[in-house]
């Protein structure tokens, strides 16, 4: 697929090609991670059959969840060695790709998640053995995981989100050996969840287009995600049933995903992150409600590099209020609030969130600098 950062196959029934893929992989015994919501729309087992159609053994792990843990991945990882696992397929969201992808890591190398958190150097990848092989199948047009070479796990006991990273090539690294599209598989998907993931998409796109590590190639993945998911958001949430628009939001997710891969994000995913750990707003949801205003709040400061006509977000809208007028839009089109106030989020913790936001890695990314103060005054705007 051009642009992408991984092999992908994408459109309609493409799910049913996991067999043929798998076993031209060599794969040959297969961990499949999932959830129990993708388990009984019947996803995982259909593309569990497709493995076995092709010989190979495939053991099912369901047990993530939302947001997926260091317990989600030990469980995990008991699993894949009970089973003698050589390759490992996700089918599911954000949540069970990154699961997989923290299983990986430690089957091969040992140790605990929070030794692979960051970006690690070439020097110390090179003592690193190499990973399994891994296939994404995502049934939510969200995170973009299927394209990148990162995974976000929390720990089960502070709820910090840790980003961990492997930057080798597929079938060495993180990143999949192939990325699944298929719009079929988005189908079933629950309105909160279709709502939550698609603004995480969009905010993905907008993002990466003004962050500070972006290249000529991430932008290039940012516009294209972004022109296929703002008409297809709206579109996807009056119907389901709108297959064009299910496609063309999993295509976007997916170039998003890979933008991230080329360029990081900005300050509303750092806002996001804290809320999600302190107070339970779906990160999807944190991350929109939060967008508008960061973006107003960078476009406000000096141009993030000699690239920018006007503001940092110039590529995709030359005018930055007209922006972020544009995504509060996509929230009311998502059904989704405006204001951290309507998401359970008390005044009186904004403090100690700006705090926290400034201290993630995501921050840094970030167009404008973010400290604690600045990003008080953003989360005060949004609440």
């Amino acid at each position: 697929m051009p642009l992408s950062t991984v092999p992908a196959v994408f459109g309609a029934a493409c799910a049913e090609q996991a067999g043929r893929h798998a076993a031209a992989a060599r794969f040959r015994r297969v961990l499949l991670v999932s959830d129990p919501g993708v388990v009984a729309a019947g996803h995982a087992g259909r593309v569990a059959e497709a493995l076995r159609a092709e010989g190979l053994h495939v053991a099912i792990f369901d047990r993530v969840r939302e947001n997926p843990t260091t317990a989600h991945v030990a469980d995990g990882l008991a699993a894949a060695q009970a089973e003698r696992c050589d390759a490992l397929v996700a089918v599911g969201g954000g949540s069970a790709m990154d699961c997989a992808k923290g299983v990986n890591l430690l089957l091969a190398n040992g140790g605990q998640i929070s030794d692979y958190r960051g970006d690690p150097s070439a020097d110390t990848l090179q003592h690193r053995k190499p990973l399994l092989p891994l296939i994404c199948v995502p049934t939510t047009a969200g995170t973009g995981s299927e394209a990148q070479s990162f995974a976000l796990i929390s720990d089960a006991v502070t709820s910090v989100k840790m980003a961990c990273g492997d930057r080798r090539p597929p079938g060495v690294g993180l990143r999949p050996v192939l990325a699944v599209l298929d719009p079929d598989l988005t189908r079933s998907v629950p309105p909160a969840v279709r709502s939550a993931a698609g603004i995480d998409a969009v905010a993905h796109a907008v993002e990466t287009s003004a962050s500070r590590a972006r290249c000529a190639e991430s932008r290039r993945l940012s516009r294209a995600a972004w022109e296929r998911l703002e008409p297809a958001l709206p579109r996807v949430m009056r119907d389901a049933g709108d297959d064009d628009a299910r496609a063309d939001m999993l295509l976007g997710a997916h170039l998003a995903g890979a933008a991230i891969e080329r360029s990081m994000l900005g300050a509303a995913h750092a806002c996001a992150n804290p809320l999600t750990a302190h107070f339970g707003v779906t990160h999807g949801v944190a991350v929109g409600i939060l967008l508008p205003h960061v973006v107003r709040f960078n476009a406000a400061g000096p141009p993030a590099d000699e690239c920018d006509a006007a503001h940092p977000y110039a590529d995709l809208d030359a005018d930055a209020d007209r922006l972020a007028h544009r995504l509060e839009a996509l929230l009311d089109a998502a059904r989704l609030p405006r204001r951290l106030r309507d998401a359970g989020v008390p005044a009186e913790a904004l403090p100690r969130l700006a705090a926290e936001a400034a201290a993630q890695w995501t921050a840094g990314f970030n167009p404008r600098s973010a400290g604690p103060a600045e990003l008080l005054t953003v989360l005060q705007k949004a609440w």
